[in-house]
């Protein structure tokens, strides 16, 4: 007599791992990276380039290579000084993000006291605000400390809506720096802030470094804030300066792509010399 006996099922060995290095992926990636790089090497280029030449053929290559665009907006017009002062705001801004975000988060990692996560829930929350929804009060504000047409007009707000991104990348490094250095430094006779001089910063350097870098770009790139409160064209930073020039040269488009390619440069060398600390430091406080 013949028994049947059922089969059991072999254990499912679970979900396959995705594959990142499929030529697919690869092929994604080269797309996004064509579609985000080819605006900026167009503008770049059309500098190079006369405006009967972009008028004639937008997507051509300059034939002949003309530098006059650029020797031009660098000795005839008001680009220096505007650099300076989105160098002085962008600077500014970038110096009181990090104190004041490194002396937050470190409150907030290293002591224990009633009301710590209802606080670091209130800073989180202001990733959900929007600057432009403030624009109005926040002007009446500087107008009432008689800040307008000043460099802190355009930096104090920049500190106050880049703190909580601030804030939610440098904690979990701080969070992750064992109690054991603090005892250790403690023994060493060293205190809180030189616990935190001498150890924390060291050890959070790609955090610090990006907090600084992405600060210094949103200042850099800030276009609606200085608008409002920056009257004075003195004080006009280079976003500003670019909408000037194009509004003064509306039909030298080659020079109103040069200006703007020279505008742009800094944040872009900053993100190149800085990138593998950006990494570093967003996936740290993605870990944390």
């Amino acid at each position: 007599m013949t028994v049947a006996v059922n089969s059991v099922p072999a254990p499912s060995a679970g979900r396959r791992p995705v594959q990142w290095n499929t030529p697919l992926t690869y092929a994604l990636a080269l797309a996004v990276a064509a579609v985000s790089i080819a605006p900026v090497v167009y503008v770049v280029v059309g500098g190079f380039r006369t405006t009967p030449q972009i008028v004639a053929d937008p997507a051509g290559l300059p034939d002949p290579w003309v530098w006059e665009n650029y020797s031009r907006v660098l000795t005839q017009s008001d680009f220096w000084r505007q650099a300076f002062n989105s160098a002085v705001v962008a600077l500014g801004t970038t110096l009181g993000v990090v104190v004041l975000g490194m002396a937050a988060a470190f409150v907030l990692a290293r002591y224990t006291f009633r009301g710590r996560e209802a606080l670091y829930t209130f800073f989180t929350l202001g990733l959900l605000f929007p600057a432009g929804a403030a624009i109005l009060p926040l002007y009446l504000l500087l107008r009432d400390l008689n800040l307008i047409n000043s460099y802190y007009a355009v930096i104090l707000p920049q500190v106050a809506f880049s703190l909580p991104l601030t804030i939610v990348i440098l904690r979990p490094f701080l969070s992750a720096i064992p109690r054991e250095l603090e005892d250790a430094a403690a023994i060493d006779g060293a205190g809180r802030l030189g616990f935190l001089w001498r150890i924390v910063l060291p050890l959070s350097r790609p955090a610090v470094v990006t907090v600084g870098i992405l600060a210094f770009v949103a200042s850099w790139n800030a276009f609606l804030l200085p608008l409002l409160v920056l009257g004075d064209v003195s004080l006009h930073t280079l976003p500003l300066g670019v909408q000037n020039f194009s509004s003064q040269y509306t039909t030298d488009t080659a020079g109103v792509l040069a200006f703007t390619s020279l505008a742009m440069l800094p944040a872009l060398l900053f993100f190149t010399l800085a990138e593998k600390q950006i990494v570093g430091g967003l996936q740290g406080a993605v870990k944390g």
